[in-house]
Formats: C-alpha cells, sequence, structure tokens
C-alpha cells in the first residue's frame, strides 16, 4: 500500500492530531485466541434496536441506520480508531494546498462499483456534487462537510481534485465518513427519497441483497473486492457470506434471541442485560462515540427558552450522575462538555456543568421567575414550560428525559415529552418546529461544533450571529495549525455553553452484545461498527 503523501502536514496533523479515539471497553468481539485463524462463510444475524432510516450512506444519520449502510460504501480515506490517523481507502495518496482549500486525490486503479462500472474520478465528482444537491434538509452531515464547495474536477481518470472557496481544514477528515462515501452514477443520479429504496450502488465489500424499509436488510458479500482500506486487518473479500439485520425494538426480546441462538449479535445492550449474555458465552463490546453528546438544543425564539437566564439555569439543575447510575450503566460517561470527551479538541468544562439545584434556583430567582401554585414558575403570567422533541434512536432516550423532567420539576420547571416517529421528527427538526429537540452528533473531528451550532449551518438554535461563538467555528477551518485549530474549538465549546445553546446530558457508547462465535467485530473511528473483518466460529 502506498502511503499519503502531504504537501503541507499542517493541515493533515490539523485534521488528526490529538485523537485519542480509543473505545472505552472492548472494541472487538472475540479474541480469536481459542478460535483459530478466521475462517470465510456464514451469516451474521444482527438485531438492530431501531429501524434503518435511510439506505442511502449520503442520507444516513442515525448509528442503527450507519450499522447497515456503512458496509456497502467505501470512502476516500480511513480514520483509524485507535490514533485517529488518516488512511489510504479508494484514494491511494493525497495532496492538500497550503490554504485549504484544494484537495487532490490519487485514486487505487481497478476498483469498481457492484454494477460493474469503474471508479473514476468522475465518480468523485458525481457523488460530492449529489451530496451538494441533497442539501442539509437530506444530508445535513455530508452537507455540512462540503461547506464552500465549487467543484470537483476530473483531472485525469484517476486524479479528483476537490475545490472550496474558502479554507475547510475538516475536510480531509470528513473523506473517511460514510455520508461521502463513494456511489455509482445509478445512484447519484436519483432523487432523494429514491436513494433510500435498499438499491444504492457503492464500491464495498457487501452489496444490498435485500431492503425492507422499518423491518429488514440484507447484505451479500461482494465477491472479487480487494480494495479494502489500510485499517482493515485483512485483504481481499469480507469473511462473511452474509448480514441479516432485523429489527428488535424490544430489549429483552433482543437478549433473550441471542441467548438462545437466533441472533449472533445486537445493539444496545443495556447493563442489566450483560450477565444474561455472557452466561450463554458472549460479551458486550461498547465504544464511546465522539461529536456532540446528547444533550437539548433550544429554540432560542420560542417559550421561556428566549430568556439566557432559564438557559443557564438548566445547565446546574440536571444531574448527569444520576442518569448514569439510574439508566444506562458504568459503560456510558456523564457529558462534561458540549463534544464528548473522545473528540479531537475536546475540553473538560464540568466546572461550567455542577449539579446544583440551589445555583439553579437562585438563577431563576434572580430572573424573576416566583413558584406557582404547583410548584412550576412563572413570570409575567408566562409558565416556566417548555417541550422537548426526540425519537427512540438510541433506546434510552425516553427514560432519560423521564429523569431528567423529575429533575427540572425540583426546581420549579414543567418538561413536556414530545416522542415522535423518526420521520416526523426529521420534518419538524427541518422546520424548526420545536421548543427545544433532544439528539446527539456523532464524528470524530470537532468541526461537528460547526454543523451542529453555526448560524451559517442548521441553526437548529433559530438564534442571531454571536461573533465570539462564530468566529470560532469559521476560524479553525481555515487553520492547517493543529494547536491554533484546537484553541479554536476549545473557544467554541465555551461559548455554546456560555450562551446556553445546549444542555448536555450523557455521552452515547455503543453496547454491542455479540454472541460466542463471532470473532472480529470491530468499531470504526466514529464507533459505528465495520464488518469486513468479521468471522464466526464453531459454524
Amino acid at each position: 500500500m502506498i502511503r499519503p503523501r502531504y504537501r503541507i502536514a499542517a493541515v493533515a496533523a490539523a485534521v488528526t492530531a490529538a485523537a485519542s479515539l480509543a473505545a472505552c471497553g472492548s472494541d472487538s468481539a472475540g479474541t480469536g485466541a481459542d478460535a483459530g485463524p478466521p475462517k470465510p462463510g456464514g451469516t451474521l444475524r444482527y438485531g438492530l434496536s431501531v429501524a434503518p432510516t435511510c439506505s442511502d450512506p449520503a442520507q444516513s444519520g442515525t448509528n442503527q441506520t450507519l450499522y447497515v449502510s456503512r458496509q456497502i460504501v467505501d470512502s476516500l480515506t480511513d480514520q483509524d480508531p485507535k490514533t485517529g490517523e488518516l488512511k489510504p481507502w479508494l484514494a491511494q495518496s493525497w495532496e492538500v494546498t497550503p490554504d485549504a482549500k484544494v484537495f487532490t486525490f490519487h485514486l487505487v486503479d481497478g476498483v469498481t462499483f457492484s454494477d460493474g462500472t469503474p471508479l473514476t474520478a468522475e465518480s468523485v465528482r458525481k457523488t460530492f456534487d449529489s451530496v451538494v444537491k441533497l442539501g442539509a434538509a437530506k444530508a445535513p452531515l455530508g452537507a455540512s462537510y462540503l461547506t464552500n464547495y465549487v467543484a470537483t474536477t476530473p483531472v485525469d481518470k484517476l486524479t479528483a481534485r476537490v475545490e472550496f472557496s474558502k479554507p475547510n481544514a475538516q475536510f480531509l477528515q470528513a473523506t473517511s465518513t460514510a455520508q461521502l462515501g463513494i456511489l455509482a452514477d445509478v445512484t447519484t443520479a436519483k432523487p432523494a427519497e429514491q436513494r433510500c429504496a435498499g438499491d444504492n450502488v457503492g464500491s464495498g465489500p457487501f452489496t444490498y441483497a435485500n431492503y425492507r424499509q422499518d423491518a429488514s436488510a440484507t447484505l451479500a458479500k461482494r465477491a472479487g473486492y480487494h480494495w479494502g482500506s489500510a485499517v482493515f486487518a485483512h485483504r481481499g473479500e469480507a469473511y462473511l457470506d452474509k448480514i441479516e439485520f432485523t429489527v428488535v425494538p424490544e430489549s429483552g426480546l433482543r437478549t433473550g434471541s441471542l441467548g438462545s441462538n437466533q441472533l449472533d449479535a445486537i445493539s444496545d445492550a443495556l447493563p442489566q442485560d450483560a450477565p444474561q449474555i455472557e452466561a450463554t458465552g458472549g460479551r458486550v463490546l461498547s465504544a464511546a462515540n465522539p461529536g456532540v453528546p446528547f444533550g437539548f438544543q433550544p429554540n432560542v425564539t420560542r417559550g421561556p427558552l428566549r430568556d439566557p437566564a432559564v438557559r443557564q439555569a438548566l445547565l446546574p439543575a440536571i444531574d448527569r450522575k444520576q442518569l448514569i447510575d439510574t439508566v444506562l450503566g458504568p459503560q456510558f460517561k456523564t457529558a462534561t462538555s458540549s463534544l464528548a470527551s473522545t473528540t479531537p479538541g475536546y475540553q473538560d468544562l464540568s466546572t461550567t456543568l455542577p449539579f446544583d439545584q440551589a445555583r439553579a434556583r437562585g438563577i431563576l430567582d434572580q430572573a424573576g421567575w416566583t413558584p406557582g401554585g404547583d410548584g412550576i414558575r412563572v413570570k409575567n403570567g408566562e409558565r416556566l414550560a417548555f417541550s422537548v422533541l426526540f425519537s427512540q434512536v438510541f433506546a434510552g432516550n425516553q427514560a432519560i428525559l423521564e429523569l431528567v423532567q423529575q429533575q427540572l420539576r425540583q426546581i420549579g420547571v414543567e418538561l413536556r415529552l414530545d416522542l415522535v416517529a423518526v420521520a416526523e421528527y426529521t420534518a419538524r427538526q427541518n422546520a424548526k418546529d420545536y421548543d427545544s429537540v433532544y439528539y446527539n452528533s456523532t464524528r470524530a473531528d470537532g468541526d461537528i461544533l460547526r454543523t451542529a451550532f453555526s448560524v451559517d449551518s442548521r441553526n437548529l438554535n433559530v438564534r442571531e450571529r454571536i461573533p465570539t461563538l462564530d468566529d470560532a467555528l469559521d476560524g479553525q477551518l481555515s487553520t492547517g495549525d493543529a494547536a491554533a485549530r484546537s484553541a479554536l474549538i476549545r473557544t467554541a465549546q465555551q461559548a455554546v455553553l456560555d450562551s446556553g445553546l445546549w444542555i448536555p446530558t450523557v455521552e452515547l457508547s455503543q453496547a454491542i452484545g455479540a454472541g460466542g462465535s463471532v470473532q472480529d467485530l470491530k468499531f470504526e473511528a466514529s464507533a459505528r461498527l465495520q464488518f469486513f473483518d468479521t468471522w464466526l466460529s464453531g459454524r
């Protein structure tokens, strides 16, 4: 494998350096010590906790969706989950101009999509152009990675030059994500809705054999695959013949199906499930998600959340440790910033997030919110009540929010839970039809703050420009110096909390139950599953 060439090492360092991306807990199923060498063949049966929202990697946002769609698409680069270093994949080498405006990728020769068409620089152009066309409403992550995109120019058959009108230091890491995975012309030519039907064509190690929206997906091994990522542990084809994903929303049923050998691996294994999983020879794998931790994003134009004092009072009102101890378990962490602790550029801001209900009450008292007859505070005839829009993309969301609801009532705040299906959640989020919205966003780069909070991005806070925050978010795109970029990301983290634009709760971790026959089930850098090296023993 040819090592990447860099014309500007500083830019490369800025997007990969200092990233401690190691998972908390175990990050691979099975040691292989007793199972012998990897053996090809077999079907892995996987139980998802939530249905995939779309088969298109570019439009995939939830972890459960990406467990499926990541397998059918390759990216230009890959990110080592242990070091954060970017490694070759479809691009065998690349160069970046000193101003981080032009990125040139030299593609591996001989790569084909699953429909037999070759990977070319034109494929890269059409893929990126299509993501821009999908836009923030359909592809919020991919569109944000291509901010200030000008064009992709095929210099020759295997050389693609990607240009931006302004510096875009985060883009190199973005090319390792599934959202910017390269797709065949037959897929990129389709409109957004048709790209969710399960017939997407990529160059990845698996292909869609069957896809039933909200029910199941079956992937089949791609014959002849030999251009895997430099992060992968072996060369050639994937070991598994098939992966069968089924949706099993109820946790006890997922665990029972794993224990009875009806499933080989499951999502969202809860702490109470671990003894049952381990008793049948399985184990629980965990990996902490980098990016923005779970939290509330307030619409600052609606209801009591218009008041900055209310937003500030919410920060110390939440007992985050109780959320971990009561709902989640030891593989999870409390949120200590507006970035998760495994994200490059993270800064511990736990002193800004102490659990101190007396302090929270004092802030509200000083702001003129006085307790009413039922304990809920009132100011100028307005109750201190707001709703939170959320979906069950993570199995613990409802239980967490019900506990937060109890905690906030203790300081005189009424929280109303607005649980909706994923489609309605997305539509209302795009329409900004909510008092607050609850979610997390995963990415192994501090630029995720720009995606979530920039006034020029989706602006889910519905806010006006805040110079301290927006200058930092814009500035980190423009610097190739790793230390300077990290400093700007730290500034942005603090500004998000100072402005009450995010009320963090917990950091998401993936907790995967794997049966004893499952070997080398691994997490990639963003804590999503990668099945390329996975194999089954004893079958």
